[in-house]
């Protein structure tokens, strides 16, 4: 199949309604399958053709979300790249990768350096040329071609991403039908960066189904996305949880309705929102309020949704749909209810390997199984809770501690806001414990911390140190960057 041939359909039987809408333009679905066909024909008169690598390095705009669609047109693969990143990290992603071309903003100091660097948005020569392209000029890549590299967001080091098809990324799309709601009554609030895989996903899935991506990307004041939202009818907005905080801090409306009242959805994806916080979105915010757990590599895994029992808003849900969720052991065999294990899951969006790297593809990729990289552990009903990602494992003297758990414990104090738990070297233990805590302005015991956790947590599970920081380092999508604290400890020498 290919993903560009629903916008063939979109421009017949919805054409007049909007595909896209930005503060300052509205397109519609026949406007928008006119861009994508001319963009498709231009690239391809540059010599893009299928199974290509091209690199998508381009601001929020519906000409970021163009250039995805008119490459999965002729059937080759879009390489995400942040354009806020550096001009190395840019040079290490295509020294890797090595793509026919980049498509770039026109000021991006990584031109200077790219040799098959290409002007797209605001340029006077693009804009020319894709006016004169012929949209009837490109035929639908047929088969299962590439879409994608699904790259995580962050990317350091040597880049990792597997390759995903376009019949896998529908198999995503399933999910956010069946799972999600989404549908061509849908207008998704798109507040975060194009570049993350939830922000793309979402936004090419509501333009696909023949609904609409409102796109209104970062920097904004929350009461602007929130105002944007409403005046163009917002069904479903993805935030990462910093930002549901932002949301929270905000004060009521004068009229008395919720901040959000016509979403029929507000999710998010990452760190695992207290108890607290999430009764105070679906009591002010939305009630539809989602936790949706999986990752850009494997795609969706698991859905916490506003209905589940409260004895569970601890857990990231049960499986969505066409998803098998296991928790395997040390043998990579299943382990009973209870048990904490690596989460490993399986549907038929989740890819089967990493591009040009066999190693990390036979660490992630085993026996039909993604494997992210987490530890867990299932209930008897079957929902999914976290200990933490099996790198950020503490052992103390041989006893495995996971973070997670701690963390949780932490959580449950008035006077914690976020916290993060690491391992601290140890000459004697091997490794001990240190939590990072984000504390409310009056509330900074140490001690009274220490007890609260002793009167919950076993002896040997307790921090060696609590150390108070005003915020924790965290990515982009908001997950906390616990490398980054590990490096402000000094290996201990008792």
């Amino acid at each position: 199949m290919n993903l560009a041939e629903a916008l063939d359909q979109n421009a017949l039987r919805r054409p007049g309604l909007p595909a896209v809408i930005t503060p300052d333009e509205t397109i519609t679905h026949a406007g928008f399958r006119d861009m994508v066909c001319r963009r498709a024909a231009h690239l391809s008169a540059l010599g893009v053709a299928r199974d290509d690598i091209v690199g998508v390095n381009l601001k929020d705009t519906p000409e970021h979300l163009a250039a995805l669609f008119a490459l999965a047109r002729i059937g080759a693969a879009a390489l995400p790249m942040d354009w806020r990143w550096t001009v190395e990290e840019k040079s290490r992603l295509t020294e890797f990768f090595k793509p026919r071309l980049v498509m770039s903003e026109p000021d991006d100091a990584f031109a200077a350096i790219e040799g098959n660097w290409i002007s797209v948005r605001n340029d006077d020569a693009w804009a020319e040329n894709v006016a004169k392209a012929d949209p009837s000029a490109t035929e639908l890549a047929e088969g299962d071609p590439p879409l994608l590299l699904a790259l995580s967001s962050g990317t350091t080091g040597i880049p990792k991403g597997p390759l995903i098809t376009h019949n896998q990324f529908f198999s995503r799309f399933m999910i956010y039908f069946v799972t999600l709601g989404f549908s061509e009554h849908t207008r998704y609030l798109c507040a975060t960066p194009l570049y993350f895989g939830g922000s793309r996903g979402y936004s090419m899935c509501s333009v696909y189904a023949g609904g609409t991506a409102l796109l209104f990307p970062p920097p904004y004041e929350m009461p602007d996305l929130l105002a944007f939202g409403e005046i163009h009818g917002a069904t479903k907005m993805f935030l990462v949880p910093t930002l549901l905080r932002r949301v929270l801090d905000l004060p009521p409306r004068d009229d008395g309705k919720l901040l959000m009242p016509g979403l029929d959805m507000l999710f998010s994806t990452g760190a695992i929102l207290h108890a607290e916080e999430r009764d105070a979105l679906m009591r002010n915010v939305s009630p539809f309020y989602l936790n949706f757990y999986g990752s850009t590599d494997g795609g969706g895994a698991t859905a916490l949704f506003w209905h589940d029992p409260p004895e569970a808003a601890a857990s990231v849900g049960r499986p969505v749909f066409g998803a098998e969720i296991d928790i395997a052991g040390e043998d990579d065999k299943s382990l009973p209810p209870g048990e904490v294990g690596r989460i490993r899951y399986k549907h038929p969006g989740t890819a089967t390997g990493y591009y040009n790297d066999e190693e990390a593809s036979r660490e992630a990729f085993r026996g039909g199984w993604y494997y992210p990289g987490d530890l867990g552990w299932r209930d008897e009903d079957g929902f999914l809770y976290l200990a933490g990602r099996a790198k950020d494992m503490i052992i103390r003297g041989g006893v495995n501690i996971y973070p997670a758990e701690i963390e949780h414990v932490l959580s449950l104090h008035d006077a914690v806001i976020e916290s993060a738990v690491v391992a601290w070297p140890s000459k004697s233990f091997g490794e001990e414990i240190a939590a990072f805590v984000v504390a409310r302005p009056e509330a900074t015991d140490a001690d009274a911390l220490l007890k609260w956790c002793g009167e919950h947590l076993a002896r040997y599970k307790l921090p060696r140190e609590i150390f108070f920081v005003e915020d924790l380092p965290k990515s982009g999508v908001g997950k906390v960057l616990k490398a980054e604290l590990t490096d402000r400890l000094t290996p201990r020498d008792d």
